[in-house]
């Protein structure tokens, strides 16, 4: 994968997880720490895949948004889509996917 593919990965998901959350660039940029005059250009940046955040900066987005950091980085949707499940279930109920997971396989 391209470093220009991988942005524009990122930038994808963030633009969902964004949505998803009903938050405005401007809003998010300032939650993460990003000055408010230039919020929401930099979140526009990294949406288009201008401009790649570091890990640190997707820990904080994804944080705000409620989804763990690995759903950026996930080029297939139906594995982003588990990634964002996965993290709602209970240790009990990963467990059990796992086992289940593990017998299909």
């Amino acid at each position: 994968m391209s470093a220009n593919s991988k942005s524009n990965v990122i930038g994808r998901r963030l633009r969902e997880a964004r949505k998803m959350a009903g938050l405005p660039q401007d809003r998010l940029g300032v939650l993460v720490g990003l000055d408010e005059h230039t919020a929401s250009a930099r979140i526009s940046r990294y949406e288009t895949g201008v401009h790649e955040p570091n890990f640190e900066m997707a820990e904080k987005l994804a944080g705000i948004l409620g989804v763990p950091v690995i759903y950026f980085y996930c080029e297939d949707d139906e594995l982003a889509s588990l990634v964002k499940a996965w993290e709602k279930l209970t240790d009990s109920d990963r467990a059990k996917f796992l086992t289940e997971l593990q017998r299909s396989t």
